[in-house]
C-alpha cells in the first residue's frame, strides 16, 4: 500500500529571531500574519484545527516558518515547541520542522532540538555566493552555510536549503556557482523562491531608482529549471518552486518580479519542452508521438499550448500527444511514427512540487 502523503502545517513566526531585515524581506505580508507574534496557545489552536481536518492515516508535521527559530531565547523556543510536542507525544503529529538562519546553528543547540522532537531544519541560505549574500544584507557567507549543513547532518537531522534566484548582484554565472556549491552540500531537499519586489522593503527603493532589475518570468523559470534538473540527477528533493499563492501577492504590495501562481508548473513545462526537443533531434523524424502519464497533460502541453507551438516551430514535424497510464508520472517516451524508433526521455517527475 502506498504511504499516505505527509502534510506540513505551517506555524508562522514572522521576523522572530531575525537579527536584521534583509533587503527583500517582508515576512508579515507574505505570511498574512500582521505584526502579532504567535503565542503557545495560538500554536495549539492552529494545530488542533488542522488535525481535525486530516484524513485518517495521513502524516502531519508541525513546521515553524517565517523567522529564525534557533535565534530565539531558549525560553521562547520551549514555549513555542510545547504544543507541537504534545501532539507529537500522542502520535497525531509525526515530526517537527523549523526554518532558521545558517548563522544561528550551533552544535549544542542542535543536539537540544533533537531531544525536543525536531527532526528537520530548513536553512534560509538564499544564495551560496558571498557577493550576493552581502548585497542582500544577509550577514553571513557561504562558509557559514557549509558549517550549518555539516552540524545538522552530524546530528542526524533532515536538512533543507532555501534559495532565491534573482537576488541583487546575481548573474547567470553566479547562480551557476550557487548551484555547483549546492550539489556539494547535497541537502535532503530544497525550496526555490525567485526574488520579487515587495513594497516597503529596501529592494523596492532600489527597484524604483533603477538600481535593481528583477528577473523576467522567463529568466526565473530557466534558472529554476537548472536547479530542478540538477537536483533530479543527484537525488535532492525539490519541494517548492515559487511563492505560495495568496491574496497578499495579488495586492499592490507586489511591485515587480517573476511571480506566477503556477510557477512550479511553468518550470516543469520548460524542462519537458527542452527534453522533447533533444529527443526530436535524435529521431529526426517528420512525425512523432509523445507518450506521457495522464496527470502530466498540462505540463506536457505547456501554458496556452506553448510547448506544442515551440516543437512545431522547431521544424521537426508534427508531434502528437498520447496519454499512457502505464508510464510513471513524469516519465516521457518519444516515438517516430515511421520505423517505430523510440527515445525514452527519462523521469522528470521524481520530486513533484
Amino acid at each position: 500500500m502506498k504511504e499516505p502523503r505527509k502534510r506540513i502545517v505551517p506555524l508562522f513566526i514572522p521576523f522572530l529571531g531575525c537579527r536584521s531585515q534583509c533587503v527583500f524581506c517582508d515576512q508579515r505580508m507574505l505570511t498574512g500574519t500582521g505584526n502579532a507574534a504567535p503565542t503557545a496557545e495560538d500554536i495549539r489552536t492552529i494545530l488542533e484545527k488542522a488535525l481535525a481536518l486530516q484524513p485518517a492515516g495521513q502524516k502531519v508535521e508541525a513546521a515553524f516558518y517565517g523567522g529564525s527559530f534557533t535565534a530565539l531565547p531558549l525560553r521562547q523556543q520551549k514555549e513555542l515547541l510545547a504544543p507541537a510536542q504534545h501532539f507529537l507525544a500522542t502520535g497525531k503529529v509525526t515530526g517537527i520542522r523549523l526554518s532558521t538562519r545558517p548563522d544561528a546553528i550551533e552544535e549544542e543547540a542542535v543536539r537540544w532540538l533533537k531531544t525536543q522532537g525536531v527532526s528537520c531544519v530548513e536553512l534560509g541560505a538564499q544564495s551560496l555566493c558571498n557577493s550576493v549574500l552581502n548585497a542582500a544584507k544577509r550577514g553571513y557567507g557561504f562558509s557559514c552555510v557549509e558549517k550549518a549543513v555539516a552540524v545538522l547532518r552530524h546530528a542526524g537531522l533532515t536538512v533543507g536549503v532555501q534559495l532565491m534566484p534573482g537576488l541583487p548582484g546575481e548573474t547567470r554565472l553566479l547562480w551557476q556557482k550557487t548551484l555547483q556549491r549546492l550539489w556539494k552540500l547535497a541537502p535532503d531537499f530544497i525550496r526555490l523562491y525567485p526574488t520579487v519586489v515587495l513594497a516597503d522593503t529596501e529592494l523596492a527603493g532600489s527597484y524604483a531608482s533603477g538600481v535593481y532589475k528583477p528577473l523576467s518570468l522567463a529568466e526565473a523559470v530557466e534558472r529554476t529549471a537548472w536547479a530542478l534538473a540538477g537536483c533530479q540527477q543527484r537525488g535532492i528533493g525539490v519541494i517548492r518552486m515559487g511563492l505560495q499563492d495568496s491574496e497578499e501577492l495579488h495586492s499592490a504590495k507586489l511591485l515587480a518580479g517573476p511571480y506566477h501562481p503556477a510557477f512550479g508548473e511553468l518550470v516543469w513545462s520548460f524542462l519537458i519542452r527542452q527534453q522533447v526537443l533533444y529527443g526530436l533531434e535524435q529521431l529526426s523524424s517528420s512525425a512523432c508521438r509523445l507518450f506521457y502519464h495522464p496527470q502530466d497533460a498540462s505540463k506536457v502541453r505547456g501554458q496556452k499550448n506553448e510547448n506544442l507551438r515551440q516543437w512545431q516551430e522547431a521544424g521537426f514535424g508534427e508531434v502528437s500527444l498520447q496519454a499512457k497510464a502505464s508510464l510513471c508520472p513524469g516519465s516521457l517516451e518519444l516515438e517516430a511514427v515511421k520505423g517505430r524508433r523510440r527515445v525514452k526521455l527519462g523521469a522528470l517527475g521524481a520530486f513533484y512540487c
